[in-house]
């Protein structure tokens, strides 16, 4: 962050607009989350639609988390789909199978 704040006020030193540093900033920002998450279409399978076919293109967490997800069926590749959502946990079709996951092992599954 403090790296951000000098390149900022080197900006404002050398008279370049709030507006211009504003695109500047955002345009940073997307092209951060592009190379962190591996590419721009992707999110957290919490907050994909239900019903709508959702292919997983990486998996966060521990070893152990992954190897957990995996074994339940959540491969890199795979198409899975949200069934419903109740409290915040989410039944999954996953392999023509309906799985419970929590809120916090979904938010690791990037669709």
């Amino acid at each position: 962050m403090q790296v951000r704040l000098v390149f900022c006020m080197q900006f404002f030193e050398y008279g370049v607009d709030k507006l211009a540093l504003a695109n500047y900033n955002i345009e940073w920002l997307a092209s951060a989350n592009y190379h962190l998450f591996g590419g721009d279409n992707m999110m957290p399978l919490n907050l994909a639609d239900i019903g709508e076919p959702q292919i997983i293109k990486r998996i966060g967490g521990s070893p152990d988390v992954k190897k957990h997800l995996e074994d339940m069926g959540f491969n890199i590749g795979s198409e899975i789909s949200i069934v419903s959502v109740l409290a915040g946990n989410l039944i999954v079709k996953v392999k023509e199978s309906r799985v419970a996951v929590s809120d916090e092992l979904a938010r690791k599954i990037m669709v």
